[in-house]
């Protein structure tokens, strides 16, 4: 990344609480970015990225909101623009990934994680479309899983919709290209974060040619070289960074 290259540049970031959002919100904040921190209700994880990001040498402002409120992701957008004046890169990190079998997995459960993870990016999109055509350098960036890929056991509705992430990540390039606005997806494989529920049994049997876990930073700097300036002749892609666990 190019010293302080996002001064003057707008980011909203959803599901920035923690593990991998915070590090791509404090690596922006590093670049000089202005940050809108979005969390579902923890103010106080939200607060502790917002003053990582100010510490990195960046601006932010939390913002809370239950993104399986369709009302919400266009509330995220207006709150942006209302506080920054602009909005250059929108990365969409949020999801939930409960586990269970797919006789266990209700179809409340089933809308639940589509809701967040692929619906809310759906509005996203629509909302953050004019905006996002007034800057000279837009970014689109969805967070995927390699599972979306290689499939895993007891995570149907999860797999389900990050595999749909990458189909709105290639319509989309499709439809706003002639605007400039570049849309991609990247897809990490084990990284070492903090997880609520655990870890996922398949996790266990993971491997990769770098014999390692990643880190969240390292999945920040895939993030932030997508919404830079040396990359904007990428877009429709979905970039895997899992120290090659998964190749094709």
């Amino acid at each position: 990344m190019k010293d302080r290259e996002f001064t003057d540049r707008t980011v909203l970031l959803t599901g920035a609480s923690r593990n991998i959002g915070r590090a791509i919100a404090t690596n922006f904040g590093a670049g000089g970015a202005s940050v809108m921190i979005h969390a579902n209700s923890d103010h106080a994880a939200a607060e502790a990225t917002a003053e990582a990001v100010r510490g990195a040498g960046g601006q932010a402002e939390v913002i809370l909101g239950d993104l399986a409120d369709p009302d919400v992701p266009a509330r995220l957008i207006e709150a942006t623009i209302q506080r920054f004046g602009r909005l250059d890169t929108v990365v969409a990190n949020a999801a939930i990934r409960p586990h269970s079998t797919l006789q266990d997995t209700s179809y409340d459960e089933w809308r639940l994680v589509m809701s967040i993870a692929l619906d809310s990016v759906f509005l996203l999109a629509k909302a953050a479309e004019a905006p996002l055509r007034g800057s000279d350098r837009a970014a689109f960036i969805t967070i995927g899983g390699m599972t979306a890929q290689t499939g895993a056991s007891d995570r149907v509705h999860v797999i389900a919709a990050k595999a749909g992430l990458g189909g709105l990540t290639r319509a989309l390039a499709h439809e706003w290209g002639r605007a400039g606005i570049t849309v991609n997806c990247v897809a990490p494989g084990l990284i070492d974060t903090k997880r609520s529920g655990g870890t996922p049994a398949h996790h266990s049997t993971m491997q990769n040619v770098l014999d390692r876990h990643g880190t969240a930073d390292e999945i920040a700097g895939v993030v932030l070289a997508l919404a830079g300036s040396g990359m904007r002749y990428v877009t429709g892609q979905t970039l895997h960074a899992n120290g090659g666990a998964w190749m094709s």
